[in-house]
């Protein structure tokens, strides 16, 4: 990938805003993030210039919206085993592109083709490393509502997908968003192996993996929702069940 700076991506996102006239509702702009607050679009969740993750301390998603047309999102997942709970496979995804409110008010999301990521752990897979690939995945969002939520009393969006199911509730952490440059990051001259113009959970495209810095932590140490002792939380489940039983007889 060609040498780039902050500062160069900084000045050419602001290029690309002033020449872009595309608007959505005021109401969505900002950032966006799941309950645990962890998980944030930007430079903490994806670096750009290593081309890396940064892994957050908890499972969310993440979704910014300009006015002038643009998104981020962030994905960190953890995808169970029923057969096999040792065997959880951890996802993170991070996608960046354009968005245009159509005249019925639903969404669509179209990414920067190149830029897309995902990182994938399989500790049970026989290779017993993380894939690292890019990630090409438009989106539909059906429908949306923004409103002061009654119990936390925070700003929140409920957002539905393409069927009409809808995600997990988002509140406002950002006005205006926090956001890396509404830019292609990371230009190559061939085209992506992988192109296409489907939902999200609906099926992805992604190329041949990249294994590169993925993370920017010590390449050895294992994924968060892979450092989680099973048994030790079963027991530990077990224990407080016989704890709160004795506490209710005395």
């Amino acid at each position: 990938m060609a040498s780039l700076t902050f500062q160069s991506l900084l000045l050419a996102g602001a290029y690309i805003t002033l020449t872009t006239a595309a608007q959505i509702d005021t109401q969505l702009v900002g950032t966006w993030s799941t309950k645990s607050g962890k998980v944030l679009t930007g430079p903490g969740f994806y670096n750009p210039i290593n081309d890396s993750f940064i892994e957050p301390s908890h499972t969310g998603i993440s979704y910014s919206f300009t006015a002038d047309g643009f998104y981020e999102t962030a994905y960190y997942r953890a995808i169970a085993n029923p057969t096999n709970p040792e065997c959880a496979q951890g996802l993170i995804q991070w996608q960046h592109g354009t968005v245009v409110m159509n005249d019925d008010l639903s969404l669509t999301l179209t990414p920067f083709g190149v830029d897309g990521r995902q990182l994938q752990s399989d500790p049970c897979s026989e290779l017993k490393k993380s894939t690292y690939t890019r990630y090409i995945q438009s989106e539909t969002i059906k429908k949306w509502q923004v409103y002061v939520d009654p119990y936390t009393k925070l700003t929140r969006v409920d957002l539905y997908r393409f069927d009409g199911s809808p995600m997990h509730p988002m509140f406002q952490a950002f006005n205006p968003p926090q956001m890396l440059p509404t830019i292609t990051m990371n230009p190559t001259t061939a085209a992506p192996s992988a192109t296409g113009n489907a939902k999200r959970d609906a099926g992805h495209r992604y190329d041949l993996p990249l294994n590169k810095n993925v993370l920017k932590r010590d390449a050895t140490s294992t994924p968060l929702v892979h450092r989680i002792d099973l048994n030790m939380l079963w027991w530990a489940g077990v224990g407080m069940t016989i704890f709160g039983g004795a506490a209710y007889l005395m």
